[in-house]
């Protein structure tokens, strides 16, 4: 701890959650992660998720699901808080050993961030 008056001091706060599950056969996966912090004013919740499937296939000529991308981006200023948001849906054709696979996969990204009060540390 530093040495001096503890009221001029803050102590950063950080959880950090993550998940890797897989199932049985190893054709489904999911990976997650989950950051809160508050830091300099700002509540920050960070969260990440990946998501595949993977299935294999007779030939390489098969139909894909069409890709996908969304995005969005909220300001508050009257409220001092932004979120931003972004999924992306995607495939891809590997072969291994002279074998096809279909990989078709999900990854979401999630960030918040929020003015905190400064005598009650309270989210605003």
């Amino acid at each position: 701890m530093p040495i001096g008056n503890p009221a001029n001091f803050k102590e950063d706060m950080r959880d950090l959650l993550y998940k890797n599950l897989t199932s049985a056969d190893r054709s489904r996966r999911v990976i997650a992660s989950s950051e809160i912090t508050d830091k300099e004013g700002v509540h920050s919740v960070v969260r990440r998720h990946f998501g595949c499937i993977v299935k294999q296939v007779e030939k390489a000529d098969v139909e894909k699901p069409a890709p996908y991308l969304y995005v969005l981006k909220e300001r508050n200023t009257l409220e001092k808080r932004e979120h931003f948001f972004c999924k992306v849906k995607g495939s891809l054709l590997a072969v291994n050993k002279g074998r096809f696979f279909l990989v078709v996969f999900v990854h979401t990204l999630s960030i918040r961030l929020n003015a905190i009060e400064k005598l009650g540390d309270k989210v605003v």
